[in-house]
C-alpha cells in the first residue's frame, strides 16, 4: 500500500494545543485549573503518540513545566506580609500564553492582508472549490474522536494485528455509507472494542480520502466531523464523447477493361470513325 499523504491543520505547537483545551473548556486564561489542564494535555500525547504521529521535543517540554506548575500549586505557599498575596506559580504560564495570542493576533492580521493583496503579486495561481477539499477540517476535531473512541476500548495486551485488515474497516465505512447522505465520524469508532481497531478505522478513513472515495468535513470549530460519499464524476454524453469525423469520400469505381474487338468512338467532327 503507498504511503498516504493527507494534509491536515496541524497543532502548531504546544501553546497552540494548550489554547485549543482552554477555549474547549471556556476557561480563563488568568485563573487556569492547572490540575485538569495537564491531565487533559497528557492524554492529547497519549492519544498522538498511539496514532504514531511525531511528538516534538516541545510538546514534551511543555508537559513537564504543565507538571512542575502541578506540584507547586500543591506545596504550601511561602509566608508573605499581611494584605499580599504571594507568587502565582501560573504566573509564568500566564505570561506565554498572553504573548502566544498577541503573536496569534498578529498572524491573522497577516494573513488577512495576504488575502487581500495577494492577487495583485500572482496571477494564474490555481483555486480550490470547497468540492476540491476532500479532507476539510480541524486536526483537533479529528483527534477529540479517537480520543473519545480511546475511552470507550477495553484494556487488552497482545492484540493480534491480524484481526484488524485495514480491508475489513474500508468496507465497513462504505457500507456504513450506503444509502445515506452522511454519517458522523463517531459512528465508524461506535462497535470498535479495541485499541487497534480504532486506530484501524482511522487508517481507512484515510486510505478512502486518498482513494476520493469519501469526503471529511466540519461545518463550523468545534462542530460535529461528518462523513459524506464523494460526489461521482459527471458523465461525459455519448455525442460529445464521440468524435464527430466528416463521412469518407467516396471512390469511383475502376473502369471496366474494354474488350478488344468493340467499336472505337466515333469523332464528332469528322463523321468518321477513328
Amino acid at each position: 500500500m503507498n504511503a498516504i499523504d493527507i494534509h491536515l491543520e496541524n497543532f502548531e505547537g504546544p501553546l497552540d494545543l494548550l489554547m485549543h483545551l482552554i477555549k474547549k473548556n471556556n476557561l480563563d486564561i488568568y485563573d487556569i485549573p492547572i490540575a485538569q489542564i495537564t491531565t487533559e494535555y497528557l492524554s492529547y500525547l497519549d492519544v498522538m503518540k498511539s496514532l504514531n504521529l511525531d511528538v516534538a521535543g516541545e510538546f514534551l517540554v511543555m508537559a513537564a513545566t504543565l507538571m512542575q506548575v502541578k506540584a507547586k500549586m500543591l506545596l504550601p505557599a511561602p509566608e508573605v506580609l499581611d494584605g499580599e498575596n504571594g507568587p502565582d506559580p501560573r504566573g509564568v504560564l500566564v505570561s506565554m500564553l498572553e504573548e502566544y495570542q498577541r503573536y496569534k493576533e498578529a498572524s491573522k492580521e497577516m494573513n488577512g492582508r495576504f488575502a487581500k493583496f495577494k492577487d495583485a503579486f500572482y496571477r494564474g495561481s490555481p483555486v480550490f472549490s470547497n468540492e476540491d477539499k476532500y479532507l476539510d477540517l480541524d486536526f483537533s476535531a479529528l483527534m477529540d474522536a479517537v480520543k473519545r473512541a480511546f475511552e470507550r476500548t477495553e484494556p487488552s495486551r497482545g492484540v493480534d494485528a491480524d484481526q484488524f485488515p485495514i480491508e475489513s474497516r474500508v468496507a465497513k465505512i462504505e457500507k456504513l455509507l450506503e444509502g445515506r447522505e452522511w454519517l458522523l465520524l463517531d459512528e465508524v469508532f461506535a462497535s470498535e472494542t479495541k485499541r487497534l481497531g480504532v486506530i484501524t478505522c482511522f487508517m481507512a478513513l484515510l486510505e478512502l480520502v486518498k482513494q476520493r472515495k469519501i469526503m471529511v468535513s466540519q461545518d463550523d470549530a468545534y462542530t460535529e466531523v461528518r462523513i459524506y460519499p464523494a460526489p461521482a464524476p459527471a458523465a461525459v454524453p455519448e455525442a460529445a464523447a464521440a468524435a464527430v469525423e466528416p463521412p469518407p469520400a467516396e471512390v469511383p469505381p475502376a473502369p471496366a477493361d474494354v474488350p478488344a474487338d468493340a467499336p472505337a468512338a466515333a469523332d464528332g467532327n469528322s463523321g468518321e470513325t477513328v
